[in-house]
């Protein structure tokens, strides 16, 4: 009977060497082919068999002894005497950018581990060179790799670099990447459901105004927008910036950017516009601050909160699920 493998190493991988022993080690509990009460290989037989110092593979077995994983019993070896790994979980989380919306995210993902995982967070700012690097530098690192490509393609060549059982794909589903597990919003029909579902407090208005950048953020939006519009009849308008507006009655606006959303209020202000009345605004992505601002802005928004624990549930479980995450229209004054 062949002998069954237990340690995998590839001297060609920058992952250090006792790195790989112990990724090898959780890789057999998780797999199970290795159970409580297994003998693993001596450290003199992985010496032997990899070419390894005996400091590389006493750093392994120390780390996992001190882990609870590894038992040693002097004299007959080294056997596993724990299979509950969870707290050895080690994610990469990488963000887009740090903002309020996202914070909510985190926390949500955080406490849905309920400390079965370490997690640390990296952000590429939409950068596509940190966001190469930042990948590039993790990989052989991390357990689970949950990773937000925003607006980047062609992204699946550096990310097929990591075992697809570890990658979870954020926030957008994208063609090349449509064969690991997400959770992400469909930009396109978030827009035009919440527009169906917001008509009654749009009726009075003449004309929709989608104040959109472009550049890093969703271009599906628009494709939702116009559908809407043209189904409904309503006069619309895209444009990139709000320099040089001066607003008119019966007009609604849909902001991406907070800082739009601050000039916008202002403006309605300098004009004495009271929101909500002959002039809406709507802005995307909820926060706790955009409940009292202006007596109160509506928003379209994910839920942030469900998307972390979606994510949670997920990574642990190690679901291959794809899940839109949920989105709604949430009224308030300003329209």
């Amino acid at each position: 009977m062949a002998k069954r493998r237990i340690i995998f190493i590839d001297p060609k991988s920058s992952t250090p060497k006792y790195k790989q022993i112990i990724e090898s080690v959780y890789e057999g509990i998780e797999r199970k082919t290795l159970k409580k009460g297994d003998k693993v290989p001596s450290i003199n037989q992985i010496c032997s068999d990899y070419n390894l110092s005996r400091d590389t593979v006493m750093l392994a077995f120390n780390s996992l002894k001190e882990k609870g994983v590894l038992l040693s019993r002097p004299g007959k070896g080294y056997y596993i005497d724990s299979v509950e790994i969870y707290n050895q979980e080690k994610v990469f989380v990488l963000f887009d950018e740090l903002n309020a919306f996202k914070e909510d995210l985190y926390n949500s993902l955080i406490n849905n581990l309920k400390g079965r995982a370490s997690v640390e967070v990296y952000f590429h700012h939409f950068n596509y060179k940190v966001f190469k690097n930042l990948l590039s530098e993790s990989i052989g690192n991390y357990t689970s790799y949950i990773i937000m490509p925003a607006t980047f393609d062609n992204t699946s060549n550096l990310i097929a670099r990591i075992p697809k059982e570890k990658v979870f794909i954020l926030d957008r589903l994208k063609p090349d990447l449509k064969d690991y597990p997400v959770v992400y919003q469909d930009f396109e029909m978030d827009f035009y459901d919440a527009l169906v579902e917001g008509m009654p407090y749009l009726q009075k208005y003449r004309k929709l105004i989608f104040v959109n950048p472009g550049g890093k953020e969703p271009a599906e939006r628009m494709a939702g927008f116009e559908k809407f519009c043209k189904e409904n009849d309503f006069q619309y308008a895209e444009i990139k910036s709000l320099a040089g507006i001066k607003p008119s009655i019966y007009e609604a606006y849909f902001l991406i950017s907070d800082h739009d959303l601050v000039e916008l209020v202002k403006i309605a202000k300098y004009y004495k516009m009271k929101l909500g009345k002959k002039f809406g605004i709507v802005s995307f992505n909820d926060t706790m601050l955009k409940e009292v601002v202006a007596g109160g802005i509506t928003t379209i928004s994910t839920d942030f909160v469900e998307m972390g624990k979606t994510l949670a549930a997920m990574l642990l479980s190690r679901s291959k699920a794809q899940v839109r995450n949920s989105s709604r229209i949430i009224i308030r004054n300003s329209l």
